[in-house]
Parts: C-alpha cells; structure tokens; sequence
C-alpha cells in the first residue's frame, strides 16, 4: 500500500507541475490535475492539503531537481560558458521550470518566497564558485560574481521566456544547436574566457 500511495502522490505532483505551469496559480484547476494523473482530485486535498500547498510542493520539487541536476562548483566555473550550456541544455528539456519560476515572480508581493533561505543560499554556494573561479584567474575578476552569475541565469532563460523575442532578434526560428553555441560563447566571452571548449 505504502507503495500505491507514493505512485499516487508522485503521479498528482507530475501532474500538478504541468498544469501550474501551463495555468500559473489562478488558473489552475485541481480536477485537471486529479484528471492528468488518473487520480480522484480528492487525493490532492489528503495528500499536500490544498491548491497553494500544492503549489508549493510543485515549486519544492523543481527547485530540488535543478539544484541536483546543474551544481557549480569552482572548479565547473573554469568553464562558464559550458555551465551556460548546460543551463540552456536544462531548460529545453524541462521547460516548466522557467514558466513556474514566472508564475511564482507574478504572486510576488514582497513577503519570503518559498524556501528563501535555503533559495539564497544556493545562489550564493553558486556567486562564491565563481569568486573562487575568479581568484584562480579562471574567470574575469573585474566582474562582481553576483552580476555575472546573475547575467548567466538571465540568458539562459531567455530562450525560453520571450521565444517571440528571439525569433525577432535572429530573423525568425533558430536551431537548438545555434542557439545553444551563441549563448555558451557570449558567456565565455562575458566571463572573459577562450572560446573553444577545454
């Protein structure tokens, strides 16, 4: 049974991840998820409590998977611009991050953001391996570390926020591929670093 229960509460969080960020919070519906999932929505309730907890569970569990899924470590900084890739590599498969991380922005009203502390304190593990980067002569150091990880986050986003904006800056669709190489280039170059890869 306890198994059963896992799969259920697994497949409602898949299912819920999808639907808030196709339909941000307010236009998100429980019986839709409880419909994707295959499961009576009733489970949603006994299982994270209501809609905004379930939010929450939704933004937990793709914060967990992209922290696990892209460190930086110092070391990795040597490289930035592969950082970037890999960065753009995540967003085009896993999409529903960057529009969870729009819908979350939008319900934004000055309080602590879900996980804040915990959210901080990754961003700077990730602004001190690059000061480290820096220190080693590996990256730039007349950048702030803050300004420059910030810019990677921002670019690698890009792609996938405003696609209208990049069809019209590029002259209509680009490649994957292309679009993967400029970014991991600007960086490099941002970040002051050789173009190939090491």
């Amino acid at each position: 049974m306890a198994w059963d229960t896992a799969r259920t509460k697994q497949a409602l969080l898949d299912a819920a991840i999808d639907e808030f960020a196709e339909h941000g919070f307010e236009g998100a519906r429980v019986a839709r998820v409880g419909t994707r999932a295959g499961v009576n929505p009733e489970r949603i309730y006994q299982y994270f409590g209501n809609k905004e907890k379930l939010f929450g569970a939704v933004l937990e569990a793709e914060l967990d998977r992209i922290a696990a899924a892209i460190p930086l470590t110092a070391e990795q900084a040597g490289d930035l611009g592969e950082y970037a890739g890999k960065l753009y590599d995540y967003h085009r498969s896993r999409p529903q991050f960057i529009r969870l991380l729009h819908w979350e922005g939008l319900r934004d009203n000055g309080l602590p953001a879900l996980r804040e502390a915990e959210r901080t304190a990754i961003y700077r593990s990730r602004v001190e391996a690059l000061a480290q980067a820096q220190d080693r002569g590996d990256l730039d150091p007349t950048l702030a570390p803050e300004g420059l990880f910030y810019a990677v986050l921002a670019l690698g986003a890009w792609w996938f926020s405003v696609p209208q904006a990049v069809r019209m800056i590029f002259g209509g669709t680009t490649e994957p591929a292309n679009e993967r190489a400029a970014m991991v280039s600007l960086v490099r170059q941002l970040a002051g670093q050789p173009g190939p890869a090491r």
